[in-house]
C-alpha cells in the first residue's frame, strides 16, 4: 500500500482533514502506517479521529506540535521491536 501523503495529494489530504476536524471537532486526525521496514501486516485502515479527552493530555500537545502544517493530519508509524535478542 502506497503511504498516505503518495496517495493522495495535498489538497486532497488538507480537504478530508479539514472534513474531519468539521465533523468531529472534539477530535484530531490522525494517520497511522506501517514503518516501511516493519515485517508487521499492514492494518486495514489508516486514517482515525482521536477523542478530545485524549487531546487534553499528552496527545493534544503531540498533535499541536507534530501535525503537519499542509494537512492538519498527525502521521504516526508503527513497527516491531526485538525484545528477546
Amino acid at each position: 500500500m502506497k503511504p498516505f501523503k503518495e496517495e493522495f495529494t495535498l489538497e486532497e489530504r488538507a480537504k478530508e482533514s479539514a472534513a474531519m476536524i468539521a465533523s468531529y471537532p472534539d477530535r484530531i486526525p490522525v494517520i497511522v502506517e506501517r514503518f516501511s521496514r516493519s515485517s508487521l501486516p499492514e492494518m486495514e485502515k489508516s486514517k482515525y479521529v482521536i477523542l478530545l479527552w485524549l487531546q487534553l493530555s499528552l496527545m493534544g500537545s503531540v498533535y499541536e506540535s507534530y501535525k503537519d502544517e499542509g494537512d492538519g493530519f498527525l502521521y504516526m508509524c508503527y513497527s516491531s521491536e526485538k525484545t528477546f535478542g
